[in-house]
């Protein structure tokens, strides 16, 4: 079984650039602070963890049909499905 077949989400995976490399976008518009950073595999946008104050990258999964992240952190490669709340 593919990983596709296993999360069909996994398509929408594409090669991004971060839009805002230096932390979350929202974060960085209203001067919140964040803990850690997740990458949109689908658009690049850079949304902050469900740790943080405002938890955006759930909210941009949520609001544009995104669901899978990246780790956006140094040293961390993991993906992770908001649809399914788990490790794709």
């Amino acid at each position: 079984m593919t990983q596709a077949q296993l999360d069909p989400h996994l398509r929408m995976v594409r090669a991004v650039e971060p839009r805002t490399p230096q932390g979350c976008e929202e974060c960085l518009q209203t001067g919140s602070p964040w803990v850690h950073l997740r990458l949109c595999l689908t658009c690049g946008h850079v949304g902050c963890c469900d740790s943080s104050p405002n938890r955006h990258a759930r909210w941009h999964a949520g609001v544009l049909g995104h669901p899978i992240v990246q780790s956006f952190e140094p040293g961390e490669n993991w993906r992770w499905c908001y649809v399914h709340d788990n490790f794709t």
